[in-house]
């Protein structure tokens, strides 16, 4: 049996833990790909973001397949730092190049040896996929100028593209996975020369569990609500949906609930209305999923959104935040989902799924036709291959 060309990842977080967007998409794409490939993953060993804690033991181990190698993160985030070095970077007055470098190292994970083993380990792969533009791990290993690395952004508007740091970044890449139209387009303004690079829509494919789904915890048992599934974090517009969704209760009045699926970054509201369910299982959250009203997300920062895949692949509609593109692009090319700018907007898009089942009815079968037609892995995994194939 011949033996398998060897691929790697680098990205900041990896392990069955893990479970924020970027990081689970790592993780679904790398053991896809262990089928065809021997893969690598290069990594951390932090599991929270935040402060960039080690968790994990430093070393090599083997999860579903893909080799992960963990390295030490060598200093935690700190807050009081991480605040004066971007307070700087984003304020109105020019900068230098070098307060740009503190607030990346500053931001993390500050892992130094990951770029120096990758530096000199790199040249044994196919091809080297640096995940998430934002973060130290792909801020400092794509200016290593690597023949076979290719960039998978996940970028969206946001202060941070505009450091010029991030020009070397894009810069650099041999080949670039997209998520969706919108992003290559918001990428191909802020940085001209990847017009030039070559790449492709990838996305990533929706896994739903097999067989029969768990029972709802009985405090949603029987219930009409909308559902959160992700970080209940302000970055994600979670203070936006507690807010609209006190405010409809306030004038509507009725028996509809807001269900909370993630971990607690941001406090949430002490109202008989709003359940958090906490961190559940997989099975669990699709089961959720399929028997809510929809989805709602007020996220404006989203260059993909699993989980508004995962709610229309369950058969249900999404409530998304008219302010970003990529979620409006769902919405507008599956016809299963409605969108608003503001509280108005946001309690007519409740009022209308409430009101129009036959419609609603549509909308639930578009959604599940648009994730199957785009979002199916065996495609996904023939743009990766050919991706690996174009490197010498």
């Amino acid at each position: 049996m011949a033996q398998k060309q060897k691929i790697a990842f680098a990205c900041q977080r990896y392990g069955l833990e893990v479970n924020g967007g970027s990081e689970l998409h790592c993780r679904q794409v790398a053991e896809r790909l262990s089928a065809y490939y021997d893969v690598t993953v290069y990594t951390t060993c932090a599991q929270d973001y935040v402060t960039w804690k080690n968790v994990y033991e430093p070393g090599t181990e083997d999860i579903n397949g893909v080799h992960v190698k963990r390295f030490a993160v060598k200093k935690e985030r700190n807050p009081r730092e991480f605040a004066l070095y971007s307070k700087m970077v984003f304020s109105r007055f020019r900068h230098p190049d070098l307060m740009e470098q503190r607030w990346i190292d500053a931001q993390g994970p500050y892992c130094p040896t990951v770029i120096d083993v990758l530096a000199q380990e790199a040249s044994q792969y196919k091809t080297v996929f640096f995940m998430t533009y934002l973060y130290y791990l792909t801020a400092r290993g794509m200016p290593l100028g690597l023949k076979n690395a290719a960039l998978i952004p996940t970028v969206h508007d946001e202060a941070p593209v505009y450091l010029r740091v991030y020009d070397e970044v894009f810069a650099n890449a041999r080949a670039i996975a997209w998520n969706t139209p919108e992003e290559r387009a918001f990428a191909n303004k802020r940085f001209p020369v990847t017009k030039n690079i070559p790449g492709d829509i990838f996305g990533v494919g929706i896994d739903v569990p097999q067989g029969e789904l768990p029972q709802l915890p009985e405090s949603i048992r029987g219930s009409e609500y909308l559902v959160y599934a992700g970080r209940i974090d302000a970055s994600k517009g979670c203070e936006e949906m507690f807010d609209f969704f006190e405010r409809y209760k306030r004038e509507r009045g009725g028996n509809l609930k807001l269900v909370l699926m993630g971990k607690e970054v941001l406090s949430v509201p002490d109202h008989p209305d709003i359940i958090h369910l906490g961190f559940v299982s997989e099975e669990m959250k699709f089961a959720v999923m399929a028997s809510s009203l929809a989805l709602v997300l007020h996220s404006r920062f989203e260059s993909l959104s699993m989980v508004v895949l995962e709610s229309m692949i369950m058969g249900r509609p999404v409530l998304v935040s008219g302010h970003c593109e990529v979620l409006v692009g769902h919405c507008r090319r599956s016809n299963a989902g409605l969108y608003f700018t503001n509280f108005r907007e946001y309690a007519a898009t409740v009022d209308y799924l409430t009101t129009h089942p036959a419609e609603y009815k549509v909308m639930c079968e578009n959604g599940k036709k648009y994730v199957e037609e785009n979002y199916k892995w065996d495609v996904i995994v023939g743009k990766y291959i050919r991706t690996i194939d174009s490197f010498d």
